[in-house]
Parts: C-alpha cells; structure tokens; sequence
C-alpha cells in the first residue's frame, strides 16, 4: 500500500484517563523530533531512552521524564513517532499536550495512530481493529483472542481464501473466451472442485468469526416467557442481586431491563423482558414488541414458564426463537409443585428441560452448568481469534456469493459465476482493508480511544 503523506504532526495521551505512576504523551508526524526537542532541550537518539526535564513557559520545568524517538518507518504508524513518559498526573499530561500544540502539532482525533498505522501498511483493517479489542478486553481469554487477531491469525486465514477466489476467477474468465469450447474440457470440473473447497474453508472460516465475535462482545440471552412466570426474578438470581422489580401482579416488567455477567470466563448479557401473551394495555403491548424485537439480536433464548402448566404458556408465547433458532426451557416454581415432584424433577430432565425454582434455588446449579456448557461451545480454544459482526457480515455475503458462483458454473452462465467471484473476493477484501467503501474507516477508528 502506499503510505498516506500525513502532513501534520499529532499528538494525544496515550495511557488511560485519571492518575497514575506513569503517564505517556504520544506524537507522530513528520516534526515529532524537532517538537519533542524543543520541549526536551537537547537531541534526541533514536531508539534510546533520555532522561530530560520537560521545559514549560518561561523557562519553567514541567516534569522530569524520559523521551524516546522512533523514526520512519520503523514505528506503530509508520512516521516519526516520539514518546513522552512522565508521572502519571493529569494536569501535567494535559500541559504536555497543550505545549505540544503551541510548537505545532494537534490533537489527534479518537483511532487516528492506529489509522496512520493502517495507512502506512504497518496493520490491515482486521489487525488495527484488534488493537482496540485487546485494549477493551474483559479477561485474559479475550486478550489472547485478541493478540491472536493482531498478529494476523484472522487476516491470514481471509487472504488465504481470497487469493484461492481470485485464481478461480482468472480461470473462469479464460474459460469465457473459448464459449463454444464444452465447459469440461476447459477444466470446469476442477473448478467445480477447487469453488467446493473454498466454499468448505470459507464455512468453517465463518464459524470461526462468530465465535470469535461472541467472545467479543459476550453473548446476549433474552429472557422470555408469559406473565408470573419468573422471569424477572431468575434474572436476579443469576445477576447475584435485586436489578428487577419482582411482584405477584401480571404484566410489572414493561420495559427491557438488561444486566451483564460472567459465566466461565465469557461476558454473558441477560435481557429481561415484558412477559407475552395475548392483549394488555398499549404500553404493554409495546413492551411485548420489544421483547420479540429483541429476540432477533439474541444469541439465545432463555424461555422461563410456569412448571405448575407449562404447556399453558408455550401456548401464550407462541412460537417465540431467537434469529440464531437457539433456546433453553425453563421450567420454574418448582416450590408450588405438590412436594412429592419438587425432588424428582429439580435440575435438567431427559427431555432438555431445565426445571428450577428461583424461590427455593432448586435446580439453579444446574441452570448455570447449562449455560456454562452452551457458553464453552462459543469459545474457540487455544486458536481462537477476536472478530466483529462486519466481518461475519462480510463472510456470509462471500459465502452467498460463492454459491452464487457455483449455480452459475453449473448451469454454463460463465459471465455470472466470475462476476459472483469479483463480489465474494471484494467482501473478503473488506475484512482486511484491501478494499473498502468511502465511509468504512471512519466509522471504524472513530470508536477508537484517542492515543491509538
């Protein structure tokens, strides 16, 4: 890639808001050196470390410190790049930068070094957005998960399947200039079988990416079932506290109340939602709309329903399914069975049910050993990588267009298949930042932190 000529220098601080020992003021662009001298008095060495005192107005003293210098190219951005390390103080990290700014640079905008990074080729755009990944990860799972993205596992693994498409896609076009030819023997069948393997790595590629970008972003469990059936109160019990309103009367949880938890390492969010059934008030009715609304954005569905007649109030939800078609039955107040069922169907029965009560905490064990279970199904082990839902995205628009490629090849529009060829190798492309629409990365380093 080109690197992109940035004329001006920026600067931001680079270490997290509020006090601390060490504090690190970041600048980059082509007078980084000559400004950080300036606050330096004194040169400064590549790649060596400098005790300076940081001079201020008038000749007073900021702090004391270290400077290091990294020049082009070999720095996070590709440009010149000098770090300011002092104690970790605001008010002198702000003072930094603004001196900074009277010798000529300007702050830096949120993700713009990490996109000076991407533009001077030093990242792609799946590596650059693992930086921010590591940066937010919750745990030590998804730190790895996220270091394993921004060595370039993930990119990797997309351009090795792009490189497959655009060799297929050469071979078809060849093959459209010898029409009247029969398509075997222009080698259709091994194209046939070469699309066959690709589609095979793309699937198990997209896998993957899903796994990787619940790991993410955790996993979103909507709460649903009919009214009383506890579903506010099993929220509680998983939450470890009182986020919900719990009474005897019909149709209380009007609105989604959302908590977030941890269950084996992997970020769990509950949803609750207005219990479902047939007619309400308007504003229930609207909080049953939002309830089948955000049923289409869950990993799961925790369906909960009364154990005393549950057939009743599958009857009431209906047909209730996440998108992903995932869902676990619960079957609660087991406590208001007669006493002989209480013991015999407390836990996780033959049929997949789950059958508790949150009163009494019978059968709640088991319920979080399920959904640690379910939870261990999205991790991907020891290779698993950090991915976002615009990589999913672009995978499955690859893997449509794959098939896409395939009917056309079957049925001798040759026209077609390469043309559905040149749509999945550009999706793919967008992963990485090969190719990408006017706006991508905008709104993609603006969810940066400012300093990277």
């Amino acid at each position: 890639m080109t690197p992109h000529a940035a004329p001006d220098t920026i600067v931001a601080i680079a270490t997290a808001a509020g006090a601390g020992g060490v504090g690190i003021v970041r600048l980059s662009g082509p007078a980084s050196r000559s400004i950080a001298e300036k606050l330096c008095g004194r040169p400064l060495r590549p790649r060596h470390a400098h005790h300076v005192r940081f001079a201020g107005d008038e000749g007073t003293t900021v702090d004391d410190g270290i400077a290091l210098s990294f020049p082009a190219p070999a720095s996070f951005t590709g440009e010149d790049v000098v770090e300011l390390q002092v104690h970790g103080s605001p008010a002198v990290l702000h003072e930094l930068v603004r001196l900074c700014c009277m010798h000529g640079a300007r702050r830096a905008r949120p993700g713009e070094f990490s996109e000076r990074a991407f533009l001077h080729g030093k990242l792609d755009l799946a590596q650059a957005e693992a930086v921010a990944d590591l940066i937010a990860a919750a745990d030590l799972q998804a730190a790895q998960a996220a270091r394993r993205s921004l060595e370039g596992e993930f990119s990797r693994r997309v351009d090795a399947i792009a490189s497959a498409l655009l060799a297929l896609r050469v071979h078809v076009e060849a093959m459209i200039d010898f029409v009247d030819e029969p398509i075997e023997t222009l080698g259709g069948n091994e194209v046939g079988a070469r699309l066959r393997d690709a589609a095979g790595g793309l699937a198990t590629l997209l896998a993957e990416a899903e796994r990787g970008r619940k790991l993410r972003d955790g996993l979103h469990v909507v709460i649903v079932g009919p009214p009383n059936a506890g579903k506010s109160s099993l929220l509680n019990a998983l939450a470890g506290s009182d986020r919900a309103i719990v009474t005897d009367i019909a149709g209380t949880t009007r609105d989604l109340l959302q908590e977030t938890v941890r269950v084996g390492g992997i970020e769990l969010t509950l949803v609750d939602t207005a219990g479902l059934r047939e007619g309400g008030d308007a504003i229930e009715r609207e909080g049953m709309r939002r309830a089948q609304a955000e049923l289409q954005r869950a990993d799961l569905a925790l369906v909960v329903l009364d154990a005393r007649d549950p057939e009743a109030g599958i009857a009431a939800i209906g047909g209730v399914m996440p998108a992903t078609g995932q869902c676990l039955v619960v079957h609660n107040k087991l406590d208001l069975l007669p006493a002989g069922d209480q013991e015999r169907e407390a836990g996780e029965g033959n049929d997949g049910v789950l059958r508790v009560s949150v009163c009494t905490g019978a059968g709640l064990p088991a319920l979080e050993a399920r959904l640690h279970a379910w939870m261990g199904a999205a991790d991907g082990g020891e290779g698993a990588f950090t991915a976002r839902q615009r990589h999913v995205d672009a995978l499955g628009r690859a893997s449509a267009e794959l098939a896409e490629a395939r009917r056309g090849l079957d049925g001798g529009m040759l026209d077609l298949s390469a043309e559905a060829l040149r749509q999945a190798h550009d999706a793919l492309g967008e992963i990485t930042g090969r190719v990408r629409p006017d706006d991508l990365l905008g709104h993609i380093f603006s969810t940066f932190c400012i300093g990277k």
